[in-house]
Formats: C-alpha cells, structure tokens, sequence
C-alpha cells in the first residue's frame, strides 16, 4: 500500500507551497496531477511554475512530470528516469505522474469527498452557522473499505487510461491485433481526454508575444485552462463515484441475495425502486459467488419512482463495456411496439423491444417479469 502522502506534507501555509511541472508543451498526465493536488487543503493555494531549470525546481516543494526522481519522500513524481517501472497496486500499466499523484494522494481525495458528502446539511433549512459547525462531523479514514473500493475503481475507470496515454500504451497488444488482421473502423484519437488537453497547447504558428516572461506567462495560462478541464472531468467521476455509485452497491446486493425469488436459477434480478448503476457491482458480486459464474441474464427496473412507472427488462451484456448480451430478448419481439407486441409475445402492456435486442419495456411489473420469464423459455 502506497504511504498516505499527506501525512508526510510540512505544514508551511498553503499560500508558500511551490509546485513544479515542466514547461513547454504540456500533457493530460501533469495538468491531471497539478488538479488533483489543489483538491487538497495543503496545496489548495499552492503557486505553480512551469520550469525545466533544476535549480528553480530544487525550491518546490513538490515536482511532477519533471526532474528525473521519483521520490514520494521528497514530493517528487516523475516517470522519465530510467528504470523506472513502477505501476498501480494490482496492475501492469507503469505510472505517468497523474497515476503517480493519485497513487499517493488518491485516498485522501476520496476521503475528503466522502467525508463531504456524508456532512451535507439534513435539509436546505439548515442555517449558514449550522453549516459551518464542525463539531460531530463524521471524518471518513483512509483506510475504510469505501475509499479502498473507490481507490481501486477509480484508478481502473479513469486514471490508468491516462497513464497509459502518457506512456505510449495501446489498450491492445498491437502484434495481436496484426496477427488477427483486426484494424480499427475509425480514429478515436480526436474523441480522448488527452486529445482535449493537446488541443489547448499553442500552434506552431500561433503568435507569440516577443517578451519571453509575456510568452511564458500565456503558455501557463493555457495549461491552467487544461488541468481545470481535465480536472472537472475527474472531479465529476469522484462525484459520481462517491453520490451514485457506492450508495447503488447495497441495493444490487438486496436485489442479488433475492434473485431467485422470481426464478430458481437467480436469471432475473428485480431493483427496488427505479434503476441504479449496477453493472459493475452485478459483475463483483457474481465473482464472489462459490462458483463464481455469471447466473444473472435480465435486470428489471422501474423508469421511475413517479407511481404508475413503467418497468424496463434491460439483457445483461457480457462485460461492462460490450454490446453483446449474455441472452438477448427474443429475435421475434425485436424491433416491435405496443399491441402488435404484444400479439407476437403473448404478453399484455408490452411497449417497446430494441431491435437490438438488449432491452425492453412493459407498462407493469407484472409484465416485466412474464416477458422475462418467457424470454428465458
């Protein structure tokens, strides 16, 4: 386990803590770091300079993406030295300076927003010195097992895609690709959060103020322009990770230990109330199982929790990421709508199947459940 960073961090004021990032043209992996830094008290009010000098980045306090070391003692984070192997607990990928700073730092920051989102006020009645009490608040340990399972998710979710960026990692083996003569349908390079950040930096023939402090100075500019942009996106994925995602957890776990209420062999998972994001816990759970194989073929949920809510019959695909459902809705039914739906599946109040195949709808769960249960016949 990777030492708490800010543990170790001196307690100089906010306002006298220097970071260093490289200057010149700049990348996701370092406008990432410098972001998820000032997410941090001690650095919040931190000054950035952009330097390769190694005398000027000898005064920071902490260096990313620059200087050669990687030092966590030191507060020194960068991944060009030779040698340099290091990857995430528990995978291959080798650390850009983003994984290096989330690594170190990524506990703290999922506890201090858990810690956030469990301290809100009760209601919006709650008066601005209620708010500010500090008293009774719950603190939220590094070491709990929600920031440890966010810890994990997250870097396997976002970060890792950006080191692997950074490094020159393709997602797949390229010699295996060739060899199975796979080629790509189209670039998805434009459509990528490093491609994002590239955008910003100056174009070569761009113009460029003659005062080189001037010219400096416009650079920084852009790159804070990138790592808040980067930067938001994490923050939106700790946000949703923290509010939507973790909460859903015990509500799959609910509808996964009744599974074979509604089906001896546990094919059909009911969700109390309307749809949560439950793929990835859906998938955890079924490896934890003695077996450990998938069982789970429909999800059914409500679109809502208005009363009268329609109810969805959502195929499970084989991974989070595919389009390939472990058992489609019945071919016959694809593509049909309403009363002629329900002549071609015997079932009353059907409303849609996708033509795909992957998804459905019903206007009870009644009749939710018996067009699952027929589907699986």
């Amino acid at each position: 386990m990777a030492e708490s960073a800010p543990k170790r961090l001196k307690t100089d004021s906010p306002a006298s803590v220097l970071v260093g990032t490289h200057n010149g043209h700049f990348h996701a992996d370092e406008a990432l770091a410098v972001h998820m830094l000032r997410m941090l008290p001690t650095y919040r009010e931190s000054r950035l300079v952009r330097t390769r000098d190694p005398k000027l980045l000898e005064t920071c306090h902490t260096v990313v993406d620059v200087g050669g070391e990687y030092d966590a003692q030191r507060n020194r984070y960068d991944h060009h030295q030779r040698g340099f192997e290091t990857t995430f607990p528990g995978k291959q990928t080798k650390l850009s300076s983003a994984g290096l700073v989330y690594m170190h730092f990524g506990r703290a920051l999922i506890a201090q927003r858990l810690a956030e989102e469990r301290n809100k006020p009760a209601s919006a009645a709650a008066t601005s010195e209620e708010q500010k009490e500090e008293e009774g608040k719950e603190v939220v340990s590094e070491e709990s097992p929600d920031v440890e399972l966010l810890y994990n998710k997250i870097y396997e979710s976002f970060i890792e895609a950006v080191d692997a960026h950074d490094n020159g990692i393709s997602k797949y083996p390229r010699d295996a690709l060739a060899a199975a003569s796979i080629e790509p349908r189209f670039s998805s390079a434009g459509f990528t959060l490093g491609a994002m950040v590239g955008r910003l930096n100056p174009n070569w023939n761009d113009p460029k103020p003659a005062d080189p402090d001037a010219a400096q100075a416009h650079e920084d500019a852009l790159f804070l322009t990138a790592s808040r942009r980067i930067g938001e996106e994490f923050e939106r994925t700790l946000d949703f990770m923290a509010r939507a995602w973790l909460p859903a957890r015990s509500i799959v776990q609910t509808a996964f230990d009744a599974r074979r209420k509604h089906d001896p062999e546990g094919r059909i998972l009911v969700l109390g109330g309307q749809s949560v994001p439950w793929k990835d816990h859906l998938y955890s759970l079924e490896e934890d199982k003695e077996d450990g194989k998938p069982s789970v073929l429909y999800v059914l949920y409500a679109e809502s929790t208005q009363p009268g809510a329609k109810w969805r019959v959502q195929c499970v695909p084989e991974t989070a990421d595919s389009f390939t459902s472990r058992r489609p809705l019945p071919e016959a039914w694809r593509g049909f709508r309403d009363a002629e739906l329900d002549a071609v599946a015997g079932v009353d109040g059907c409303v849609f199947v996708h033509a795909a195949g992957f998804i459905g709808g019903n206007k009870t769960f009644e009749g939710a459940l018996e067009m699952a249960t027929k589907a699986l016949a």
